[in-house]
């Protein structure tokens, strides 16, 4: 079931954003050469813990992993398109990083995830984290009163066009819970779809995967998802609120 907010709820909303903001700065102001991603995640953890929020991750169980979430944030690096657990790794020249995160707070959700380059940046790796975010922001763009879902989607595959977009992943809804109705596709018809109104709060989530091909495979954990072909893959991410003009962003600082 698809619920609209309040402007009073979509303020509560607006503060847990601005956790997840903090949370995912503090995450990459530490990445840099050498570091853990286990570090990254404890930084965010401390963030959300300091803010009086709880992270939204953290033992989150759905259908399709065979264990809960077992960290604070998505840390995937390289042709992880999503969904990589922080853990050992230390960070090399050059990777690209995404970082994926979420909290409650006050009963509220936010959501948003950044990706960035460690180290020396190659050009293929910058172009593709530029597009990522011009994808994002026309997908955010699109999300006025009287336009539809597919307008979404549509706005985000044109603007990555060239670019893998992996199936079957997308936005969602959120609000009291980190993933609500509706399903807010990455490609879609323009026109097509349900339409949209003040008060739909959503996360839109581009990913990208250089070279054209989104296919992707589980890792053995159940929870990272690589691109088949091995290319490097981008994730970026805002939880925004539709107004009675232009879209709100929840979830920057």
């Amino acid at each position: 079931m698809v619920e609209f907010k309040t402007a009073s709820e979509v303020e509560a909303m607006r503060a847990a954003g601005q956790v997840v903001a903090q949370a995912l700065k503090a995450a990459k102001e530490r990445a840099a050469v050498g570091v853990s991603l286990a570090e990254l995640d404890e930084a965010a953890a401390t963030v959300i813990a300091e803010a009086g929020a709880k992270p939204a991750f953290l033992h989150y169980h759905p259908g399709f992993a065979p264990t809960p979430f077992p960290a604070v944030i998505c840390a995937s690096v390289n042709d992880v398109i999503v969904h990589g657990i922080p853990g050992g790794y230390r960070l090399r020249d050059g990777d690209v990083l995404g970082i994926d995160c979420g909290a409650y707070l006050d009963g509220w959700a936010g959501d948003s995830a950044i990706t960035l380059i460690v180290g020396t940046p190659r050009p293929r790796d910058v172009e593709l984290i530029e597009v990522a975010e011009r994808a994002l922001a026309a997908g955010i763009a699109a999300a006025v009163p009287g336009n539809r879902m597919g307008d979404i989607g549509h706005a985000i595959a044109t603007t990555a066009e060239g670019y893998g977009l992996p199936p079957d992943f997308g936005g969602h809804g959120i609000g009291r819970r980190m993933h609500e109705d509706p399903a807010v596709p990455n490609r879609g018809r323009s026109g097509r779809g349900m339409v949209l109104r003040p008060g739909l709060t959503l996360a839109i989530e581009p990913m990208l995967v250089i070279g054209g091909d989104g296919r992707y495979y589980p890792a053995a954990d159940g929870w990272a998802l690589h691109s088949v072909s091995g290319q490097r893959a981008a994730h970026v991410e805002h939880t925004i609120a539709i107004t009675d003009t232009l879209p709100r962003i929840l979830t920057t600082l």
